[in-house]
Parts: structure tokens; C-alpha cells; sequence
């Protein structure tokens, strides 16, 4: 069983959207027999396909309840002869018990809460509501065990004498620090109101998952005419008019949100009023006073982790979550962010100048009074300015990405020449969507290392985003291989035509199969450290280390391809690709910051100082203003009403991307200075890296691989942030600015 504590809930109380009804059971499971039951759930027995992946053709809505309970009732007994048992603790009969426990739930569980995100119905939904805080309060039994705990504390205590090897010793000092940091230290009432908290969150966390995903579908953009859609391609259009038609707006139009807060077609439309009524109907979800309304969740949930903060020791949430990262303070933190805010912000306003000049220029060429730049102008600007500075825009690349070939002859192509690794398609196992491929993956020496699943497509009922999960890992101890999948959120385009990437969904596409690697290429013995079981503010280096290979001349010129010809992208296009990889970096990394650095001060804030829910939207502005990234022509990637990653398992952790690329940017150009690809570089990151999961202290883990501590300074290179004299400190508060379109 992974990490026991969370019995593979990590995801499921992360607050993720819920999921697809895979075809109901002709016979409901209450009008079976007890014994009848189980043997129909697919649940109860390890699954008998190939490395235990799921039966997702037998898998039914109806199994999950029976299956949690079971699987919940089936762990407790299992804990409960651990805790009870009357020899004296052992390595074997206490740790290595626990990690073999849980497995119907898990099983159960990793399926659930991984459809849960891909593809939601009513009957999830009320599942993922009617068990988030039974859930919670059995990892609570478990965590708040007195008898269990006394053993876990034992064999810390005397772990030097256990004879263990290092990742024997360091699977118990995690146990212990997690059962400790879960609250087993604390007093009998303390543990009773920690129960209640803890089955609180749980609740709110999927209130606020659903009602994200509730505000994206209904806040989508109603268009009346073709006319105002000017600037979208013919295919966007006919999907926008699907869009109308499936919603009942026969004869209209539906522009579709993202929950970010920029939309990808503000890069396109022409028509000024639209793209700000899309920007406008984006920055309000959440915050609208209806019934999905997320701002009273969040001052509940921030108030809720602060007490339970103070409970277990901690002067503030972010303090508890970052001692257990490779942060370890929120000073840390603060001041990594601090040193980049000022240069990336300066760098912004110098990409405003240069958007505000083309809109002036434009303006004056029709003969029009010209207007200052606003947020919903920057993407549309941003390409003109693109082109004119390198005569190309991102419509030039996308015939040469279509989605397969992109997958097959790029991520794949990489992988192979890293680390030789090859793929097959499979055409034998289920699936949980019709639009999902299936690979297996096989070593260079010809065994099998793993099955693959891709989902790309982009649907009203997946959660926003994109990620990697898995649904079976590696261990030794268990004998298990990985099953993993990676989740893209790509517009599905209407039958017959290709599917045509954007450069961001390219390196998207290269980044989340980075964590995929992470998962497949585990190699530890124990179910707890198994794949990406690493800090949050490290499970993201890797995946961001992959996506250097989707630029680089040899795997570019592989998949890069136009889909009607096949002809290689022209060599000036491939340059002005690499050429652009700084382009509006102010802009990225000025919104990003601000949502981490929204995420840190919402959770570094205590008792008097947590805004209420009438106080959330002012918070955010004069946290912001704070911190000096209080730009309005470039807003918070997320608003805190629609700001999932940290009602889940980034709150306080945002961060984790920017300090993942420090570590990222160092290996980037250890790499470039050792040969670039080649066998052995990969052979090398997989062997001292990706291979160890969390078996060793993740520093380390940089450190065996790089031979050094990591720099701040290729970062800053790679971002086009490297600081000048007016951007070292941050402007002061409500300092005029000479920028147009700031408020």
C-alpha cells in the first residue's frame, strides 16, 4: 500500500473533478448476494490483465461503494492485527505490514478517484461527495491509532540497530514523520477535533473541485454571429457552432473556457468586444454570488488548515507543508520568488511597451484614436508582435504538429534515442474513453517496463489541465509493474479533420511525459517510494527536464511534419522556433509568480490576518500590490476562486514549478555540456534519478546526478530574467506606473 496514511486518497482529497459512467450493470449489485456480489466487483480480486491493469470494461458505477466499504472495512482489520499484535515490533511485522495493507481499497480508490478526473457523471460526483470525509476519517483511524503509532515510534527510535539498508531506514523515518505530522502526538481532544477538520476539508475540497468545474462549463461564451469570430479558423468555428448546438443554442456559437485565466482564442478573435467578454466571464468564475460561488469555501479552508497548523505545532499552513519539502521554509520560498518578481515584472512592462506601440501603430494606420493595452489584449497583440519581430506567427507551426505524429515521432522518438526504450500500440485492452491510446512500453533489452495510456482530448466532464497519474505502480516488494497515463486538455477537432497542435500543447504533451517516465521508470523496492513519491517542490523537475527535447534539432525535425504532405518544417521555421523560445517570457513568468505568490500569502497568513469570504477578492488585490507583481495587464494565471492546485495537493505549493526549474535549467545545461543526447546522458538521469523515486533525500538525488548543489543563475538565462540595474527591487506600492492598461 502507498503512503498507508493516504491510502492512494492523496488524489482522491485533492479536490479533483469527478468522472464517466462506463455502461451501467444489467443487474443492480443490491439484488445479488453478498458472495454474488464480490465475485461480480471487479474490485475484489487483482486484476487479471496484463500487469494488473484495470477492467475497465466490467468496471460499473455500482462497484465503487461496495468496494470502498469492503476495501475500508478489510484495511482497519488489517491495521487492527498490526496494531494488537502482542510480539514486540519488527521491521517485517509492523512497516512491511502496512505497506502490503489496503490493497482492495487502493485498488478501488486509484481507479475512482483517476476516472474522477477525466471524465465526470451525477453518480461520481454524489460518490466523490458522499465519501470525501468517510475517507478522511478512516486515514484518521489509521494515523490517530495510539497502538499503531507506539510501534511506528519503536522501531524509529532504534532504527540504527533494525540492520536495515538505507531505504529500509528511510521507509521508517517516513513513517514516523508522516504519522506525526497526521497528528498521532497530539492529546485525545486535540485528536477529536482534528477528525473534524480533516472530514471538514474533505468536504470542501470537493465542493470546490465541482464547483470549478460547474463555473467553466457555465460561464462558456455565448456568440451570436460567425462575423464576430473573425480571426478563428473554419474548424474552431464549426466547433464552436457544436459547442451551441449540444448546449441548445442552435444557430449560435459557444466559446469554451479553460480554468485558467487566459483563454487560448484571445489570441486570435479580432473583434475587441468579444475578447473581452471571454477574458471578463473568465476572471469572474467563482466570485459570481451563485451558487458556485467558491470564495466562502476557501476563507472556511484557509482558516480550517491554519488551525490545524497552530494544533500540530506550526505558527501557519505553509510552515507545515514546506518542512516537508525541499523548500523546508516559507522563508526559503519567499525569497526565491522575492529575487525573481522584480526582474520578471520589469521584463513584462518592457513587452507592454512593445504590444502598446503595435496598438498604437494599428490604431493610427485606420485613422482611430488608439487604447490602452488590457489583459484580454496581450495574446492578440503578443502575436502580432511575434510576427512582425520574427515574420511568423503560432498558426505557421500547427500544421506541422499533428497530435500523433507528435506523439509517436516526437515524445516517443525521444524516449527511445534517451533511453531506448521502444512502444507498441494495443488494441486488446479496455478502455474507460473511446479517445485514449494504449501502449506497451518495453526496455531496450526487450522486456516489458510498462503500459501507457494517452487521453488528450479536451471534454465538458475532464477536469482542466493536464497531468499524469497512475494506476498501478512499481515495487518490489509486490512484484507490480507501472501502469500510467498521461491527461492533456487538447480541442477535440470534428470527425475527419486532424488534430493540430499548439507549441505550448507541444511542450505540454513533452513535459507531462516526463512524469510518465518518473512512473515507469521507478525501480525501489518498497510501494511507498514508488515512482513520482518525491516532494512536490521536486516531482515536477523531471517532467520539465523532458520537455528540452521538444526543441531540439533532431527530435524537432523527426515530428515535425506537415500533416497533408509530410514535408519537414522548413529549417527558417524550425530557427524562429528556437529563435522565440524568451518571447514573452516577462509575461508567463509575471503571471505565474503572482499566483504562487498569492498561494504563499494566503497560507502563510494567521488567526485575524485570513480574509473572509466577502474579503477574498480585496485580499487578492492587495496581496498582490505586496508583493509588487500587481501588473493588471497580466494577471494571476489563477484567481483564488478557480485556483485549484491549492485547494489540493499544491496549497502552499505552487511554488514547486519555479523551484522544480531551478534544478530543471541546471540539468538542461549539464546536459548541453555533456554531450546533449545520448544514451548515456539518459542512461545516466534514469540510473541516479528517475529510477529512485523517493527512496532518497531528493537533494541528493540532484546532487548524484549533477555532481553539484543547483544555481539559481540558468534559470534566470533560460527565463530572459537575468536582472538589470532598474529591477532589483520591486516598484513600491501604488507607484505610478507608465505602462497603458495598468489599473
Amino acid at each position: 500500500m502507498k503512503h498507508p496514511l493516504s491510502l492512494a486518497l492523496a488524489v482522491a482529497l485533492a479536490g479533483l473533478a469527478a468522472a464517466p459512467v462506463l455502461a451501467q450493470s444489467a443487474t443492480p449489485e443490491s439484488a445479488l448476494s453478498s458472495a454474488d456480489a464480490q465475485q461480480a466487483n471487479p474490485f475484489f480480486e487483482q486484476s487479471p490483465l496484463p500487469l494488473q491493469y484495470p477492467q475497465f470494461d466490467k468496471i460499473r458505477d455500482e462497484h465503487f461503494a461496495p468496494a470502498f466499504d469492503a476495501g475500508m472495512k478489510q484495511n482497519l482489520e488489517e491495521i487492527d492485527a498490526i496494531a494488537g499484535n502482542p510480539e514486540a515490533p519488527t521491521f517485517e511485522n509492523t512497516i512491511l505490514e502496512l505497506e502490503k495493507s489496503g490493497q482492495l481499497l487502493g485498488r478501488a480508490t486509484r481507479v475512482f478517484f483517476n476516472l474522477v478526473g477525466t471524465d465526470t457523471n451525477d453518480t461520481r460526483k454524489q460518490l466523490q461527495a458522499d465519501y470525501s470525509a468517510k475517507f478522511a476519517a478512516h486515514r484518521d483511524a489509521i494515523s490517530l491509532n495510539p497502538e499503531l503509532f507506539e510501534r511506528v515510534k519503536t522501531l524509529y527510535e532504534n532504527r540504527a540497530s533494525l540492520g536495515l539498508d538505507a531505504e529500509g531506514t528511510r521507509l521508517v523515518e517516513r513513517y514516523y514523520t508522516d504519522f506525526v505530522r497526521a497528528g498521532a502526538d497530539l492529546d485525545e481532544a486535540q485528536k477529536v477535533r482534528l477528525k473534524q477538520i480533516n472530514a471538514e476539508l474533505a468536504d470542501l475540497g470537493t465542493k470546490f473541485s465541482q464547483n470549478v468545474l460547474a463555473e467553466v462549463n457555465d460561464s462558456a461564451v455565448v456568440v451570436d454571429t460567425r462575423e464576430e469570430l473573425d480571426g478563428l479558423t473554419d474548424a474552431q468555428i464549426s466547433a464552436a457552432a457544436e459547442a451551441a448546438k449540444s448546449r441548445g443554442h442552435e444557430g449560435k456559437y459557444v466559446i469554451t473556457l479553460l480554468n485558467t485565466t487566459g483563454q487560448p482564442p484571445l489570441s486570435q478573435l479580432t473583434n475587441r468586444a468579444l475578447r473581452e467578454r471571454i477574458f471578463k466571464a473568465s476572471v469572474a468564475r467563482g466570485a459570481r454570488g451563485n451558487e458556485w460561488d467558491n470564495t466562502g469555501i476557501i476563507a472556511q479552508v484557509v482558516k480550517l488548515r491554519d488551525e490545524r497548523a497552530e494544533m500540530l505545532g506550526y505558527p501557519n499552513h505553509a510552515t507545515y507543508v514546506l518542512e516537508d519539502e525541499t523548500a523546508k521554509t516559507p522563508q526559503a520560498v519567499n525569497a526565491m520568488l522575492g529575487q525573481l518578481a522584480p526582474a520578471a515584472v520589469a521584463n513584462a512592462r518592457r513587452e507592454a511597451a512593445d504590444l502598446q506601440a503595435m496598438i498604437d501603430q494599428e490604431q493610427a494606420a485606420k485613422g482611430e484614436e488608439s487604447f490602452q493595452l488590457e489583459p484580454w489584449d496581450w495574446a492578440f497583440y503578443t502575436e502580432k508582435v511575434r510576427q512582425a519581430k520574427y515574420d511568423f506567427d503560432e498558426s505557421q507551426l500547427k500544421p506541422y504538429f499533428e497530435m500523433m505524429n507528435v506523439l509517436e515521432n516526437g515524445i516517443f522518438h525521444a524516449a527511445t534515442e534517451v533511453y531506448g526504450i521502444t512502444f507498441k500500440p494495443r488494441t486488446d485492452l479496455p478502455k474507460y474513453h473511446p479517445d485514449t491510446w494504449v501502449y506497451d512500453v518495453f526496455n531496450a533489452d526487450g522486456s516489458q517496463l510498462a503500459i501507457f495510456i494517452f487521453d488528450p482530448y479536451a471534454r465538458d466532464s475532464k477536469r482542466g489541465g493536464a497531468w499524469m497519474n497512475s494506476y498501478v505502480e512499481q515495487s518490489e516488494l509486490e512484484s507490480t509493474k507501472p501502469v500510467v497515463a498521461n491527461h492533456l486538455n487538447v480541442p477535440k477537432p470534428q470527425a475527419g479533420q486532424p488534430t493540430l497542435l499548439t507549441w505550448d500543447e507541444v511542450t505540454t504533451g513533452f513535459h507531462e511525459f516526463g512524469h510518465a517516465l518518473h512512473g515507469m521508470f521507478s525501480d525501489v523496492k518498497y510501494p511507498y517510494f514508488s515512482g513520482t513519491s518525491v516532494p512536490r517542490d521536486f516531482v515536477e523537475f523531471p517532467s520539465q527536464v523532458n520537455e528540452m527535447w521538444a526543441d531540439w534539432p533532431s527530435i524537432l525535425a523527426n515530428y515535425a511534419k506537415h500533416h497533408e504532405t509530410g514535408e519537414a518544417m522548413p529549417q527558417a521555421l524550425l530557427d524562429k522556433v528556437l529563435e522565440t523560445a524568451k518571447f514573452n517570457q516577462g509575461f508567463a513568468t509575471t503571471e505565474y509568480l503572482a499566483a504562487a505568490m498569492l498561494d504563499q500569502r494566503l497560507h502563510q497568513a494567521e488567526g485575524g490576518d485570513i480574509p473572509a469570504a466577502d474579503e477574498i477578492v480585496q485580499f487578492e488585490a492587495a496581496a498582490l500590490a505586496a508583493d509588487g507583481i500587481d501588473f493588471a495587464a497580466v494577471p494571476p494565471r489563477y484567481k483564488l476562486p478557480y485556483f485549484s492546485h491549492i485547494m489540493g495537493g499544491y496549497s502552499a505549493g505552487y511554488y514547486a514549478y519555479i523551484w522544480s526549474e531551478v534544478l530543471d535549467a541546471n540539468t538542461v545545461k549539464w546536459i548541453e555540456e555533456n554531450g546533449g543526447l545520448t544514451r548515456a546522458n539518459g542512461d545516466r538521469f534514469r540510473a541516479t534519478l528517475l529510477s529512485q523515486g523517493g527512496s532518497k533525500d531528493a537533494l541528493q538525488l540532484f546532487r548524484d546526478f549533477s555532481g553539484a548543489d543547483p544555481d539559481i543563475g540558468p534559470l534566470l538565462e533560460k527565463r530572459g530574467l537575468s536582472p538589470t540595474p532598474d529591477d532589483s527591487a520591486p516598484p513600491e506600492s501604488g507607484a505610478e506606473d507608465v505602462t497603458p492598461g495598468e489599473e
